[in-house]
């Protein structure tokens, strides 16, 4: 049975591989939608890309991430990423009402202040959002990840794979 360490270990090379593959299919495929999910048991990666593409980049990623460009597995589409930027912008707008009185008029006062301590947020989201997928969501270092299975779906318009892997 894995240790609840052992589950977060393996989310986070799972999320790391993800975002490699992404990052070369991207390349390949630009203009395309692409999106993933990662999990223990490996990752989704959503959009209308032919499985021999994505066979491919998920190999090529996996031998990137092994030789040590652990800076594939950094993503700005990472949810980490809007996960900060909406905390941080939230919390700017919300301090800028602090203290505001109870009127409509005290509180649109506040608006530029507002505006303004979510767009200095905004600013500092984005090196922390990577920051955060360095050292708590992704891990660039696969270790012992190899891919098991790659398991093409698709849904109407919709394409998916199934990336599982193990180790």
């Amino acid at each position: 049975m894995p240790t609840f360490h052992d589950l977060i270990s393996r989310v986070r090379r799972n999320h790391g591989l993800e975002h490699a593959t992404i990052h070369l299919l991207s390349r390949q495929h630009p203009n395309t939608f692409l999106a993933g999910h990662s999990d223990p048991e490996g990752f989704w990666l959503i959009g209308n890309v032919p499985t021999a593409a994505v066979e491919s980049a998920v190999q090529e990623a996996l031998e990137r991430l092994r030789a040590g460009e652990r800076r594939l597995a950094i993503h700005p589409g990472c949810g980490t990423n809007y996960l900060v930027s909406g905390g941080l912008a939230a919390l700017g707008g919300a301090l800028a009402m602090v203290g505001a009185g109870k009127r409509w008029r005290d509180k649109a006062d506040r608006l530029p202040l507002a505006v303004m301590l979510g767009t200095v947020a905004l600013m500092f989201s984005q090196p922390l959002g990577y920051l955060l997928q360095e050292k708590v969501t992704t891990d660039g270092d696969p270790g012992a990840l190899e891919i098991a299975e790659i398991i093409p779906t698709r849904q109407g318009r919709f394409t998916a794979h199934r990336v599982l892997t193990r180790g």
